[in-house]
Protein backbone atom coordinates (compact mmCIF):
# COMPACT_ATOMS: atom_id res chain seq x y z
CA UNK A 1 0.00 0.00 0.00
CA UNK A 2 2.95 2.36 0.44
CA UNK A 3 4.80 2.08 -2.87
CA UNK A 4 7.07 4.88 -4.04
CA UNK A 5 6.10 7.21 -6.87
CA UNK A 6 8.60 5.43 -9.12
CA UNK A 7 6.69 2.19 -8.62
CA UNK A 8 3.34 3.92 -9.05
CA UNK A 9 4.44 5.48 -12.35
CA UNK A 10 5.44 2.02 -13.57
CA UNK A 11 1.92 0.80 -12.83
CA UNK A 12 0.44 3.75 -14.71
CA UNK A 13 2.51 3.11 -17.79
CA UNK A 14 1.14 -0.43 -17.96
CA UNK A 15 -2.52 0.18 -17.21
CA UNK A 16 -2.98 3.16 -19.52
CA UNK A 17 -2.66 0.64 -22.34
CA UNK A 18 -5.73 -1.17 -21.00
CA UNK A 19 -9.27 0.22 -21.29
CA UNK A 20 -10.19 -0.11 -17.62
CA UNK A 21 -12.91 1.90 -15.92
CA UNK A 22 -11.57 4.87 -14.01
CA UNK A 23 -12.20 3.53 -10.46
CA UNK A 24 -10.38 0.26 -11.21
CA UNK A 25 -7.57 2.08 -13.03
CA UNK A 26 -7.00 4.29 -9.98
CA UNK A 27 -6.96 1.23 -7.72
CA UNK A 28 -4.18 -0.30 -9.80
CA UNK A 29 -2.27 2.98 -10.10
CA UNK A 30 -2.11 3.29 -6.33
CA UNK A 31 -1.33 -0.41 -5.81
CA UNK A 32 -4.61 -1.02 -4.00
CA UNK A 33 -5.21 -3.76 -6.56
CA UNK A 34 -2.20 -5.83 -7.60
CA UNK A 35 -1.21 -9.40 -8.41
CA UNK A 36 -1.10 -10.28 -4.71
CA UNK A 37 -4.75 -9.34 -4.22
CA UNK A 38 -8.04 -10.76 -5.49
CA UNK A 39 -10.66 -8.63 -7.29
CA UNK A 40 -14.46 -8.89 -7.38
CA UNK A 41 -16.72 -6.58 -9.37
CA UNK A 42 -20.12 -6.24 -7.64
CA UNK A 43 -22.56 -5.23 -10.39
CA UNK A 44 -20.11 -5.90 -13.20
CA UNK A 45 -22.48 -5.25 -16.11
CA UNK A 46 -21.14 -6.97 -19.22
CA UNK A 47 -18.01 -7.90 -17.26
CA UNK A 48 -15.52 -5.67 -19.09
CA UNK A 49 -13.46 -4.78 -16.01
CA UNK A 50 -13.47 -8.40 -14.82
CA UNK A 51 -12.00 -9.56 -18.12
CA UNK A 52 -9.46 -6.74 -18.42
CA UNK A 53 -8.23 -7.15 -14.85
CA UNK A 54 -7.85 -10.88 -15.46
CA UNK A 55 -5.88 -10.14 -18.64
CA UNK A 56 -3.41 -8.17 -16.51
CA UNK A 57 -2.68 -11.36 -14.61
CA UNK A 58 -4.83 -10.64 -11.54
CA UNK A 59 -7.36 -12.95 -9.90
CA UNK A 60 -10.69 -11.51 -11.02
CA UNK A 61 -14.40 -12.36 -10.81
CA UNK A 62 -17.74 -10.56 -10.95
CA UNK A 63 -21.50 -10.71 -10.51
CA UNK A 64 -24.40 -8.73 -11.94
CA UNK A 65 -28.12 -9.08 -11.16
CA UNK A 66 -29.06 -8.72 -14.85
CA UNK A 67 -26.22 -10.10 -16.94
CA UNK A 68 -24.69 -12.72 -14.61
CA UNK A 69 -27.27 -13.45 -11.90
CA UNK A 70 -26.20 -17.09 -11.55
CA UNK A 71 -22.59 -16.33 -10.66
CA UNK A 72 -21.57 -16.58 -7.01
CA UNK A 73 -20.92 -13.43 -5.02
CA UNK A 74 -17.54 -14.20 -3.48
CA UNK A 75 -15.34 -12.39 -0.98
CA UNK A 76 -12.22 -10.69 -2.34
CA UNK A 77 -9.43 -8.40 -1.17
CA UNK A 78 -10.65 -5.59 -3.41
CA UNK A 79 -14.34 -5.21 -4.29
CA UNK A 80 -15.57 -2.71 -6.87
CA UNK A 81 -19.02 -1.13 -6.60
CA UNK A 82 -18.64 1.03 -9.68
CA UNK A 83 -21.53 3.30 -10.73
CA UNK A 84 -24.09 0.94 -9.25
CA UNK A 85 -25.59 3.05 -6.45
CA UNK A 86 -26.68 5.82 -8.80
CA UNK A 87 -28.85 3.50 -10.95
CA UNK A 88 -30.82 1.82 -8.12
CA UNK A 89 -34.18 3.56 -7.67
CA UNK A 90 -35.25 1.98 -4.39
CA UNK A 91 -33.37 3.58 -1.48
CA UNK A 92 -33.39 0.43 0.68
CA UNK A 93 -32.18 -1.71 -2.21
CA UNK A 94 -29.41 0.82 -2.79
CA UNK A 95 -28.39 0.64 0.86
CA UNK A 96 -28.40 -3.16 0.82
CA UNK A 97 -26.19 -3.22 -2.28
CA UNK A 98 -23.59 -1.08 -0.51
CA UNK A 99 -23.74 -3.26 2.61
CA UNK A 100 -23.49 -6.48 0.59
CA UNK A 101 -20.43 -5.25 -1.32
CA UNK A 102 -18.78 -4.21 1.96
CA UNK A 103 -19.50 -7.60 3.50
CA UNK A 104 -17.54 -9.25 0.66
CA UNK A 105 -14.59 -6.87 1.10
CA UNK A 106 -11.46 -8.13 2.87
CA UNK A 107 -9.24 -5.07 2.32
CA UNK A 108 -10.62 -2.23 0.19
CA UNK A 109 -14.02 -1.40 -1.24
CA UNK A 110 -14.09 0.92 -4.26
CA UNK A 111 -17.29 2.97 -4.44
CA UNK A 112 -17.96 5.10 -7.51
CA UNK A 113 -21.11 7.05 -8.35
CA UNK A 114 -22.21 9.89 -10.59
CA UNK A 115 -21.42 13.24 -9.01
CA UNK A 116 -23.23 16.49 -9.71
CA UNK A 117 -20.77 19.36 -10.00
CA UNK A 118 -23.03 21.92 -11.69
CA UNK A 119 -26.77 22.43 -11.86
CA UNK A 120 -28.55 19.51 -13.58
CA UNK A 121 -29.89 19.92 -17.08
CA UNK A 122 -33.46 21.16 -17.34
CA UNK A 123 -34.17 18.19 -19.60
CA UNK A 124 -33.81 15.85 -16.62
CA UNK A 125 -37.08 14.83 -14.98
CA UNK A 126 -37.10 14.56 -11.14
CA UNK A 127 -37.98 11.05 -9.96
CA UNK A 128 -37.72 9.85 -6.34
CA UNK A 129 -34.39 11.13 -5.03
CA UNK A 130 -32.90 11.17 -8.53
CA UNK A 131 -33.85 11.98 -12.11
CA UNK A 132 -34.97 10.31 -15.33
CA UNK A 133 -32.41 11.02 -18.04
CA UNK A 134 -33.07 11.63 -21.73
CA UNK A 135 -32.25 7.95 -22.24
CA UNK A 136 -35.22 7.13 -19.94
CA UNK A 137 -32.99 5.63 -17.23
CA UNK A 138 -32.88 6.46 -13.54
CA UNK A 139 -29.85 8.29 -12.16
CA UNK A 140 -29.14 9.42 -8.63
CA UNK A 141 -26.66 12.31 -8.82
CA UNK A 142 -24.71 12.92 -5.62
CA UNK A 143 -22.83 15.93 -4.40
CA UNK A 144 -19.25 14.88 -3.61
CA UNK A 145 -19.63 15.41 0.14
CA UNK A 146 -23.11 13.87 0.07
CA UNK A 147 -21.68 10.65 -1.38
CA UNK A 148 -19.01 10.46 1.32
CA UNK A 149 -21.59 11.04 4.04
CA UNK A 150 -23.81 8.30 2.60
CA UNK A 151 -20.96 5.76 2.51
CA UNK A 152 -19.70 6.73 5.97
CA UNK A 153 -23.09 6.57 7.67
CA UNK A 154 -24.20 3.36 5.96
CA UNK A 155 -20.98 1.45 6.66
CA UNK A 156 -19.79 3.31 9.77
CA UNK A 157 -16.46 4.10 8.11
CA UNK A 158 -14.31 7.03 6.99
CA UNK A 159 -14.25 6.77 3.18
CA UNK A 160 -11.23 8.31 1.46
CA UNK A 161 -11.86 10.48 -1.64
CA UNK A 162 -9.75 9.43 -4.60
CA UNK A 163 -11.33 11.46 -7.41
CA UNK A 164 -14.69 13.03 -8.20
CA UNK A 165 -17.30 10.43 -7.31
CA UNK A 166 -14.73 7.78 -6.34
CA UNK A 167 -13.92 6.62 -2.80
CA UNK A 168 -11.76 3.90 -1.25
CA UNK A 169 -13.07 2.28 1.95
CA UNK A 170 -10.38 0.46 3.93
CA UNK A 171 -10.84 -2.38 6.40
CA UNK A 172 -7.49 -1.69 8.07
CA UNK A 173 -6.97 1.73 9.65
CA UNK A 174 -3.18 1.66 9.28
CA UNK A 175 -3.44 0.81 5.58
CA UNK A 176 -5.87 3.67 5.12
CA UNK A 177 -3.48 6.14 6.73
CA UNK A 178 -0.54 4.76 4.74
CA UNK A 179 -2.48 5.34 1.52
CA UNK A 180 -3.45 8.88 2.55
CA UNK A 181 0.15 9.70 3.43
CA UNK A 182 1.72 8.35 0.23
CA UNK A 183 -0.46 10.71 -1.82
CA UNK A 184 1.46 13.61 -0.33
CA UNK A 185 4.91 12.16 -0.89
CA UNK A 186 6.99 14.30 -3.23
CA UNK A 187 8.65 12.72 -6.23
CA UNK A 188 12.33 12.15 -5.59
CA UNK A 189 15.17 10.42 -7.38
CA UNK A 190 18.23 8.75 -5.95
CA UNK A 191 21.27 11.08 -5.98
CA UNK A 192 23.73 10.09 -8.69
CA UNK A 193 27.16 8.72 -7.92
CA UNK A 194 29.72 11.52 -8.25
CA UNK A 195 32.87 9.85 -6.89
CA UNK A 196 32.75 6.09 -7.58
CA UNK A 197 35.09 5.04 -4.75
CA UNK A 198 36.42 1.49 -4.84
CA UNK A 199 34.67 0.60 -1.57
CA UNK A 200 31.35 1.86 -2.89
CA UNK A 201 31.75 0.05 -6.20
CA UNK A 202 32.66 -3.17 -4.38
CA UNK A 203 29.39 -3.03 -2.43
CA UNK A 204 27.12 -1.16 -4.87
CA UNK A 205 24.62 -4.02 -5.28
CA UNK A 206 24.47 -4.58 -1.54
CA UNK A 207 24.00 -0.84 -0.86
CA UNK A 208 21.38 -0.21 -3.57
CA UNK A 209 18.35 -1.30 -1.46
CA UNK A 210 19.54 1.02 1.32
CA UNK A 211 19.80 3.92 -1.14
CA UNK A 212 16.35 3.15 -2.53
CA UNK A 213 14.89 3.07 0.97
CA UNK A 214 16.41 6.43 1.90
CA UNK A 215 15.15 7.94 -1.36
CA UNK A 216 11.66 6.73 -0.52
CA UNK A 217 11.49 7.53 3.21
CA UNK A 218 14.17 10.19 3.73
CA UNK A 219 15.75 8.30 6.62
CA UNK A 220 17.70 5.17 7.48
CA UNK A 221 15.69 2.00 8.06
CA UNK A 222 15.03 0.42 11.42
CA UNK A 223 15.24 -3.29 12.12
CA UNK A 224 13.01 -5.34 9.86
CA UNK A 225 12.43 -2.70 7.15
CA UNK A 226 15.11 -3.70 4.65
CA UNK A 227 14.99 -6.93 2.66
CA UNK A 228 18.76 -7.50 2.59
CA UNK A 229 19.18 -6.34 6.18
CA UNK A 230 21.08 -9.39 7.40
CA UNK A 231 23.66 -9.24 4.60
CA UNK A 232 24.16 -5.51 5.06
CA UNK A 233 24.57 -5.70 8.83
CA UNK A 234 26.89 -8.66 8.55
CA UNK A 235 29.17 -6.62 6.29
CA UNK A 236 28.94 -3.16 7.92
CA UNK A 237 27.67 -3.69 11.46
CA UNK A 238 24.90 -1.09 11.26
CA UNK A 239 22.98 1.00 8.72
CA UNK A 240 24.81 4.22 9.56
CA UNK A 241 28.20 2.77 8.67
CA UNK A 242 26.80 1.35 5.45
CA UNK A 243 25.30 4.71 4.52
CA UNK A 244 28.62 6.42 5.23
CA UNK A 245 30.04 4.50 2.25
CA UNK A 246 27.18 5.86 0.13
CA UNK A 247 27.94 9.43 1.28
CA UNK A 248 31.55 9.07 0.16
CA UNK A 249 30.35 8.48 -3.41
CA UNK A 250 27.41 10.91 -3.54
CA UNK A 251 26.52 14.47 -2.53
CA UNK A 252 25.37 14.52 1.09
CA UNK A 253 23.40 17.73 0.48
CA UNK A 254 21.14 15.88 -1.95
CA UNK A 255 20.30 13.27 0.69
CA UNK A 256 19.64 16.06 3.21
CA UNK A 257 17.25 17.66 0.72
CA UNK A 258 15.36 14.37 0.38
CA UNK A 259 15.05 14.10 4.17
CA UNK A 260 13.85 17.70 4.45
CA UNK A 261 11.27 17.20 1.72
CA UNK A 262 9.97 14.05 3.41
CA UNK A 263 9.57 15.96 6.69
CA UNK A 264 7.49 18.55 4.81
CA UNK A 265 5.43 15.78 3.18
CA UNK A 266 4.55 14.46 6.63
CA UNK A 267 3.57 17.93 7.82
CA UNK A 268 1.19 18.26 4.87
CA UNK A 269 -0.32 14.83 5.58
CA UNK A 270 -0.76 15.49 9.31
CA UNK A 271 -2.18 18.97 8.76
CA UNK A 272 -4.87 17.62 6.43
CA UNK A 273 -5.55 14.62 8.68
CA UNK A 274 -6.82 17.15 11.22
CA UNK A 275 -10.11 17.51 9.31
CA UNK A 276 -11.26 13.89 9.67
CA UNK A 277 -9.82 13.48 13.15
CA UNK A 278 -6.16 12.60 13.30
CA UNK A 279 -5.51 8.89 13.89
CA UNK A 280 -4.05 7.74 17.17
CA UNK A 281 -0.35 6.87 17.21
CA UNK A 282 -0.99 3.13 17.15
CA UNK A 283 -3.31 3.40 14.14
CA UNK A 284 -0.54 4.84 11.99
CA UNK A 285 1.35 2.50 9.69
CA UNK A 286 4.63 1.32 11.31
CA UNK A 287 6.78 3.04 8.68
CA UNK A 288 4.97 6.34 9.33
CA UNK A 289 5.63 6.03 13.06
CA UNK A 290 9.33 5.52 12.31
CA UNK A 291 9.27 8.55 9.98
CA UNK A 292 7.77 10.77 12.65
CA UNK A 293 10.27 9.65 15.27
CA UNK A 294 13.16 10.30 12.88
CA UNK A 295 12.02 13.77 11.77
CA UNK A 296 10.19 15.18 14.77
CA UNK A 297 11.06 13.09 17.82
CA UNK A 298 7.44 12.66 18.87
CA UNK A 299 3.93 12.55 17.42
CA UNK A 300 2.91 15.50 19.57
CA UNK A 301 5.68 17.68 18.16
CA UNK A 302 4.85 16.68 14.58
CA UNK A 303 1.17 17.52 15.10
CA UNK A 304 1.99 20.88 16.71
CA UNK A 305 4.19 21.91 13.79
CA UNK A 306 1.55 20.77 11.28
CA UNK A 307 -1.33 22.47 13.10
CA UNK A 308 0.56 25.76 13.27
CA UNK A 309 0.79 25.78 9.48
CA UNK A 310 -2.82 24.66 9.00
CA UNK A 311 -4.36 27.20 11.37
CA UNK A 312 -2.32 30.05 9.90
CA UNK A 313 -4.18 29.51 6.63
CA UNK A 314 -7.31 30.87 8.31
CA UNK A 315 -5.88 34.31 7.62
CA UNK A 316 -6.29 35.27 3.95
CA UNK A 317 -3.18 37.44 4.20
CA UNK A 318 -1.06 34.34 4.92
CA UNK A 319 -2.15 32.63 1.70
CA UNK A 320 -1.68 35.81 -0.28
CA UNK A 321 1.80 36.37 1.15
CA UNK A 322 2.82 32.76 0.45
CA UNK A 323 1.66 33.13 -3.16
CA UNK A 324 3.46 36.43 -3.63
CA UNK A 325 6.71 35.05 -2.20
CA UNK A 326 6.59 31.88 -4.30
CA UNK A 327 9.55 31.52 -6.63
CA UNK A 328 7.62 28.86 -8.51
CA UNK A 329 4.65 29.58 -10.76
CA UNK A 330 3.21 32.48 -12.72
CA UNK A 331 2.02 35.51 -10.75
CA UNK A 332 -0.97 37.69 -11.59
CA UNK A 333 -2.71 40.36 -9.52
CA UNK A 334 -5.22 37.90 -8.13
CA UNK A 335 -3.64 34.45 -8.39
CA UNK A 336 -0.62 32.18 -8.55
CA UNK A 337 -0.61 29.52 -11.28
CA UNK A 338 1.51 26.39 -10.76
CA UNK A 339 1.93 23.35 -12.98
CA UNK A 340 0.82 20.15 -11.24
CA UNK A 341 4.34 18.72 -11.56
CA UNK A 342 5.66 21.60 -9.43
CA UNK A 343 3.15 21.35 -6.58
CA UNK A 344 5.52 19.40 -4.34
CA UNK A 345 8.12 22.17 -4.77
CA UNK A 346 6.01 25.08 -3.50
CA UNK A 347 5.80 26.39 0.06
CA UNK A 348 4.26 23.69 2.34
CA UNK A 349 1.63 26.25 3.34
CA UNK A 350 0.39 26.28 -0.25
CA UNK A 351 0.57 22.49 -0.45
CA UNK A 352 -1.67 22.29 2.62
CA UNK A 353 -3.97 24.94 1.17
CA UNK A 354 -4.33 22.95 -2.06
CA UNK A 355 -4.83 19.83 0.04
CA UNK A 356 -7.84 21.50 1.67
CA UNK A 357 -9.41 21.38 -1.79
CA UNK A 358 -8.17 18.02 -3.02
CA UNK A 359 -9.11 16.31 0.26
CA UNK A 360 -12.69 16.85 -0.86
CA UNK A 361 -12.41 15.51 -4.40
CA UNK A 362 -9.23 13.42 -4.34
CA UNK A 363 -6.93 13.57 -7.34
CA UNK A 364 -8.05 15.73 -10.24
CA UNK A 365 -7.06 13.52 -13.16
CA UNK A 366 -5.78 15.39 -16.20
CA UNK A 367 -5.43 18.80 -14.55
CA UNK A 368 -2.49 20.81 -15.88
CA UNK A 369 -2.35 23.93 -13.71
CA UNK A 370 -3.41 24.73 -10.16
CA UNK A 371 -4.69 28.25 -9.61
CA UNK A 372 -4.28 29.66 -6.11
CA UNK A 373 -6.74 32.54 -5.81
CA UNK A 374 -5.38 35.30 -3.58
CA UNK A 375 -8.51 37.43 -3.27
CA UNK A 376 -10.96 34.69 -2.30
CA UNK A 377 -10.76 31.23 -0.68
CA UNK A 378 -10.77 29.17 -3.86
CA UNK A 379 -8.61 26.67 -5.69
CA UNK A 380 -9.05 26.00 -9.40
CA UNK A 381 -7.77 23.12 -11.51
CA UNK A 382 -7.23 24.06 -15.14
CA UNK A 383 -7.06 21.57 -18.01
CA UNK A 384 -4.70 22.20 -20.92
CA UNK A 385 -4.32 18.73 -22.50
CA UNK A 386 -1.90 20.03 -25.16
CA UNK A 387 0.36 21.83 -22.67
CA UNK A 388 3.55 20.06 -23.74
CA UNK A 389 2.95 19.96 -27.49
CA UNK A 390 1.06 23.18 -28.28
CA UNK A 391 3.21 26.31 -27.84
CA UNK A 392 0.09 28.25 -26.77
CA UNK A 393 -2.47 25.68 -25.57
CA UNK A 394 -6.14 26.55 -25.14
CA UNK A 395 -8.04 26.05 -21.90
CA UNK A 396 -10.31 23.03 -22.23
CA UNK A 397 -12.03 22.98 -18.81
CA UNK A 398 -11.77 24.13 -15.22
CA UNK A 399 -12.89 22.85 -11.84
CA UNK A 400 -13.13 25.36 -8.99
CA UNK A 401 -13.61 24.51 -5.33
CA UNK A 402 -14.89 27.07 -2.85
CA UNK A 403 -12.99 26.31 0.36
CA UNK A 404 -15.73 27.86 2.52
CA UNK A 405 -18.68 25.92 1.17
CA UNK A 406 -16.80 23.04 -0.54
CA UNK A 407 -19.05 23.61 -3.55
CA UNK A 408 -17.57 22.47 -6.86
CA UNK A 409 -18.08 24.34 -10.13
CA UNK A 410 -17.13 23.03 -13.57
CA UNK A 411 -16.69 25.02 -16.77
CA UNK A 412 -16.27 23.54 -20.23
CA UNK A 413 -14.41 25.63 -22.82
CA UNK A 414 -14.25 23.06 -25.63
CA UNK A 415 -17.14 24.58 -27.59
CA UNK A 416 -15.89 28.15 -27.28
CA UNK A 417 -14.64 29.62 -30.54
CA UNK A 418 -12.24 31.94 -28.75
CA UNK A 419 -10.92 30.22 -25.58
CA UNK A 420 -8.17 31.59 -23.31
CA UNK A 421 -4.63 30.48 -24.19
CA UNK A 422 -1.28 30.33 -22.37
CA UNK A 423 1.96 32.23 -22.89
CA UNK A 424 5.31 31.99 -21.09
CA UNK A 425 4.83 28.31 -20.26
CA UNK A 426 8.22 28.04 -18.55
CA UNK A 427 6.90 30.24 -15.72
CA UNK A 428 4.46 27.54 -14.63
CA UNK A 429 7.05 24.79 -14.23
CA UNK A 430 10.41 24.34 -12.53
CA UNK A 431 13.77 24.42 -14.37
CA UNK A 432 14.06 20.63 -14.10
CA UNK A 433 10.89 20.15 -16.18
CA UNK A 434 11.91 18.27 -19.32
CA UNK A 435 10.67 20.96 -21.73
CA UNK A 436 11.63 24.00 -19.67
CA UNK A 437 14.41 25.17 -22.01
CA UNK A 438 12.24 24.75 -25.09
CA UNK A 439 9.49 26.83 -23.49
CA UNK A 440 11.93 29.50 -22.31
CA UNK A 441 13.60 29.87 -25.72
CA UNK A 442 10.21 30.42 -27.38
CA UNK A 443 9.29 33.10 -24.85
CA UNK A 444 12.62 34.86 -25.37
CA UNK A 445 12.11 34.93 -29.15
CA UNK A 446 8.54 36.21 -28.77
CA UNK A 447 9.76 38.99 -26.49
CA UNK A 448 12.47 40.01 -28.93
CA UNK A 449 9.85 40.31 -31.68
CA UNK A 450 7.50 42.34 -29.45
CA UNK A 451 4.75 39.74 -29.52
CA UNK A 452 4.14 39.83 -25.76
CA UNK A 453 3.89 43.61 -25.23
CA UNK A 454 0.11 43.90 -25.01
CA UNK A 455 -0.95 41.25 -22.51
CA UNK A 456 -4.63 42.11 -22.55
CA UNK A 457 -4.82 41.68 -26.33
CA UNK A 458 -3.21 38.27 -26.69
CA UNK A 459 -4.91 36.26 -23.94
CA UNK A 460 -7.33 34.53 -26.31
CA UNK A 461 -6.86 32.45 -29.44
CA UNK A 462 -8.30 35.16 -31.70
CA UNK A 463 -6.28 37.93 -30.10
CA UNK A 464 -3.07 35.95 -30.44
CA UNK A 465 -3.80 35.08 -34.08
CA UNK A 466 -4.31 38.80 -34.82
CA UNK A 467 -1.02 39.65 -33.10
CA UNK A 468 0.89 37.06 -35.14
CA UNK A 469 -0.69 38.30 -38.37
CA UNK A 470 0.23 41.91 -37.61
CA UNK A 471 3.86 40.91 -36.99
CA UNK A 472 3.84 38.63 -40.06
CA UNK A 473 5.05 35.55 -38.19
CA UNK A 474 3.76 32.10 -37.45
CA UNK A 475 4.66 29.53 -34.80
CA UNK A 476 5.19 25.89 -35.63
CA UNK A 477 6.15 23.58 -32.81
CA UNK A 478 8.02 25.91 -30.48
CA UNK A 479 9.76 27.87 -33.23
CA UNK A 480 8.89 31.29 -34.66
CA UNK A 481 9.01 31.74 -38.44
CA UNK A 482 8.65 34.94 -40.45
CA UNK A 483 6.05 34.81 -43.21
CA UNK A 484 7.20 35.54 -46.73
CA UNK A 485 6.18 39.03 -47.78
CA UNK A 486 3.77 39.04 -50.71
Amino acid sequence: MSESYVEIERHRAAIFRVDLSRPVRLAIEWSILNKDTTFFDYGCGYGGDVERVANLGYTSAGWDPYYYPDRDRIAADVVNLGYVLNVIEDTEERRQALLAAWQLTRKVLIVAAQVLINAPSRSLIPYGDGVITRHHTFQKYYQQEELKKYIDETLNVDAVPVALGIYFVFRNEAEKEAYKAIRFFSKTSTPRVRIPTKRFEDYRDLLQPLMDFYTKRGRLPVKGELENEQQLLREFGNFRRAFAVVLQATDEAEWDAIAYRRSLDIQVYLALAHFQGRPSWHKLAPEMRHDIKAFFGSYEEACEVSDAKLFSLGKPSVVKAACEKSKIGKHTRSALYVHVSALCEVDPLLRIYEGCASRTIGRVDGATLIKFHTEKPQISYLFYPEFDTDPHPALQASITIDLKTLQIAHRDYTSRANPPILHRKETFVTPNYSLYEEFAQLTQKEQELGLLKHKSDIGTRAGWAKCLAEHKVEIRGHQVYRLNES
